[in-house]
């Protein structure tokens, strides 16, 4: 099967605080940043495969049937016989959305990189990866490093998001990992927030410069509601925010990356892809949850139109 994007990570189980009058409301949901980019792939009309493990449970179940509703293509998902699937909490006030996470010794910690399916893999045209896929243990490191060598060998596009957990690593282990994965890519979607801790720099232009002299080929900033900056050493694109009525923002990087991927393969352009993205992103902030909330294409096609 040629797919256009694939993607491995943790899937979760998500439990998301829903504003109830003072009461300690949570509304179940599904999360794991890459699976959320698969979906994303998918609700925008192309092609996307998810590859990772999940327990033989009733949450592993209920991510398989999501990703089957999706059109995301998981036949490579292994449900573990003992290792449970994750789960995490996102809570909210007036600093923004919180994580907390039950992950330890889940069954996706347990892939290894004889896993990886290589057939598969050799025929898409991405391999979308995190660093949270590299954090949240050491074979999953390793088997991340193999299925980029992998993707490298049979000429997949290999696209990586940054995204920080610090409650999974120290700083120090993240950069050093994160770095070291960056020049292998060919696109970096890293966030501002992200980007500032593990390079101390805090000017989009200076944090651009860095990971392209770094090795990445083409850069997305990503910087919430201030927009992106999309470099990639010849040229340079500044994209301001969206003014929206934002609710909630998990998961609006994922889904800014599924959107970002889809409209590149489709167009060639990660500039015109960015505009797409951001707009995705935008409207992702408007829902609760962080799979509820991702939009159709012609839900951004429609936002787009509204705002010429």
């Amino acid at each position: 099967m040629k797919l256009d994007v694939l993607c491995m990570g943790e899937p979760l189980l998500e439990f998301n605080q829903i504003p109830d009058r003072g009461k300690n409301t949570y509304r179940s949901g599904f999360g794991g940043d890459t699976s959320n980019t698969a979906i994303s792939v998918a609700r925008q009309g192309l092609s996307s495969g998810f590859l990772s493990k999940v327990g033989n449970d009733t949450f592993g179940r209920q991510l398989l049937e999501l990703w089957q509703r999706e059109g995301v293509e998981c036949s490579n998902v292994e449900q573990h016989a003992e290792a449970p699937t994750g789960i995490y909490f996102v809570t909210h006030d007036a600093n923004g959305h919180h994580f907390t996470y039950y992950r330890s010794n889940s069954a996706a910690c347990l892939m290894r990189s004889e896993d990886v399916p290589t057939k598969l893999l050799a025929q898409a045209k991405v391999l979308h990866l995190s660093a949270i896929t590299q954090a949240i243990s050491n074979s999953f490191c390793d088997t991340a490093f193999a299925a980029i060598e992998c993707a490298q060998e049979n000429g997949v596009l290999i696209s990586y998001d940054t995204n920080l957990r610090l409650k999974l690593w120290t700083l120090e282990l993240a950069r050093k990992v994160i770095h070291r994965t960056v020049p292998l890519c060919d696109v970096l979607l890293p966030s501002l927030e992200d980007a500032t801790a593990l390079t101390g720099l805090e000017n989009p232009e200076a944090i651009t410069d860095y990971y392209l002299k770094l090795g990445a080929k083409l850069v997305v900033l990503k910087q919430g509601d201030q927009g992106v900056r999309v470099a990639n050493g010849k040229k340079v694109c500044e994209i301001s925010g969206h003014a929206v009525q934002t609710i909630d923002a998990t998961g609006a990087g994922d889904t800014f990356d599924g959107a970002f991927l889809s409209e590149w393969l489709r167009l060639g352009d990660p500039f015109v892809a960015a505009e797409y993205a951001n707009a995705a992103a935008a409207l992702s902030t408007m829902q609760y949850g962080a799979v509820d909330s991702i939009p159709y294409r012609s839900s951004v096609d429609e936002f787009l139109r509204r705002k010429l």
